[in-house]
């Protein structure tokens, strides 16, 4: 019998769905982009699957160009009432690795707590799926850097989701991202830049964040799989502050308002200061002691880039008369006052930034990168993670971009990389 001629396109298919299959063992199935002869017409509506529905993923079940057929959380109240919420029918799991291996899943959205979204992210780039992350994209600088190899060595697509470096007003502020970053690629403020976030300038810390050290142990909810909430987190006795709405609190699981809004805050910055290729070389702190379980407040936290730019997180709003941009040539103040005259008017004549991938589902069917990626995206979340480790150790850090770790601190780069508990393991 005659063998039939085989194209290397399809031979380097198959050649993807078999390391799909070993990578992911049991679990592999793989999903009905790559199983047909070419990607999703651009008509197709894409299918999504959300795991965590006790609050973001409840926000994000309607999306332009996806429809949310399959929920998974670990609470049964939860995802009985996620699932309500989008019409009914809809497919529900308490297991995501059994929602990330349905073939008729195109995006997996996470939204846990951060100590899950490293491992479901690469879990679901293994399964074939596209990503849609909630922020901060990872708890630890080592978890962003796997994630990056994960979307590269599987051929998907990421999204992180804070979006405030492509559009809407950039909170207190008042100012949409652009003419910022029109502003800065000029050179109209001079450089090197300081940047500012604090209450005065717009960004509010939310200090409420913070956990408590007296945590009685009490018992679990029926409806709850809290060993499963738990997951690559340390063992710690189940306390109704732990988990659902105040998890930010606690280091196992987030890093407070920093780690709660830092991304939000931050990325823009990083976008308009050009450092989505970098990170800084140093982090100064100022913070009382912090607990080793529970996360406390914090002073300020200054971040230095290796040519001098600065981002400076006030907690205290020390600062009430602080521009949010300081460059030698000029400064940008909140609502976009500057001691330059008529400023505005001269960013109307500049050139417009790169255009950007705004909707998740384009980039998922041209396969374009969006806007916030795993690598811009891992470049922020660095920062915010950055601050977490000095906050800990109570210490200012140097670190080292390229190689993605602090120089000369043991202590530091331990936390780089955390272990994680039983057989979880990304």
């Amino acid at each position: 019998m005659k063998k039939k001629n085989v194209s290397l396109k399809e031979s380097s298919r198959r050649d993807f769905l078999k390391k799909s299959a070993l990578a992911l063992g049991a679990f592999a199935i793989v999903p009905r982009h790559v199983l047909g002869k070419g990607f999703i017409a651009p008509s197709d509506t894409l299918t999504k699957g959300i795991i965590g529905v006790g609050g973001m993923g409840r926000g994000h079940i309607p999306y332009e160009g996806t429809k949310v057929i399959a929920m998974c959380d670990v609470d049964k109240v939860h995802l009985k009432e996620g699932i309500a919420l989008a019409g009914g029918n809809v497919r529900g799991y308490s297991d995501f690795r059994e929602l990330i291996t349905q073939p008729d899943i195109d995006i997996v959205h996470i939204a846990t707590p951060p100590h899950w979204h490293g491992i479901m992210s690469v879990m679901a780039a293994q399964a074939g799926k596209d990503v849609w992350c909630e922020k901060p994209m990872t708890r630890t600088i080592g978890e962003g850097k796997r994630v990056v190899e994960a979307m590269e060595q599987y051929g998907r697509m990421f999204r992180l989701n804070t979006w405030f470096r492509f559009k809407d007003n950039f909170y207190g502020l008042g100012t949409e991202v652009k003419p910022l970053k029109k502003a800065v690629d000029s050179g109209i403020l001079g450089w090197p830049l300081k940047v500012t976030i604090s209450g005065v300038t717009g960004f509010n810390w939310k200090f409420y964040w913070v956990g408590k050290t007296n945590l009685e142990p009490t018992p679990v909810p029926q409806e709850l799989d809290y060993d499963m909430w738990l997951g690559p987190a340390q063992y710690k006795p189940y306390n109704p502050h732990r988990v659902h709405s105040t998890f930010r609190g606690y280091w196992d699981y987030d890093g407070g308002g920093l780690g709660d809004m830092g991304q939000h805050y931050i990325d823009p910055v990083q976008y308009f200061l050009g450092k989505d290729n970098t990170s800084p070389i140093r982090v100064d702190v100022d913070a009382p002691q912090q607990h080793d379980d529970a996360v406390g407040t914090w002073r300020r936290i200054e971040f230095t880039y290796a040519d001098g730019c600065k981002i400076i997180l006030d907690g205290e709003n020390k600062d009430t008369s602080v521009p949010y941009i300081e460059g030698p040539k000029g400064k940008i103040y909140r609502g976009f006052r500057s001691d330059i005259p008529n400023i505005l008017k001269v960013i109307d004549t500049l050139p417009d930034p790169e255009p950007q991938v705004g909707l998740f589902s384009d980039a998922v069917k041209t396969r374009k990168k969006f806007a916030l990626n795993e690598l811009n995206g891992h470049r922020s979340a660095t920062i915010v993670n950055m601050g977490k480790i000095a906050l800990q150790l109570g210490r200012s850090l140097d670190f080292d971009p390229v190689k993605q770790e602090f120089i000369n601190d043991e202590a530091a780069n331990r936390l780089i990389h955390q272990p994680m508990r039983g057989a979880w393991k990304i």
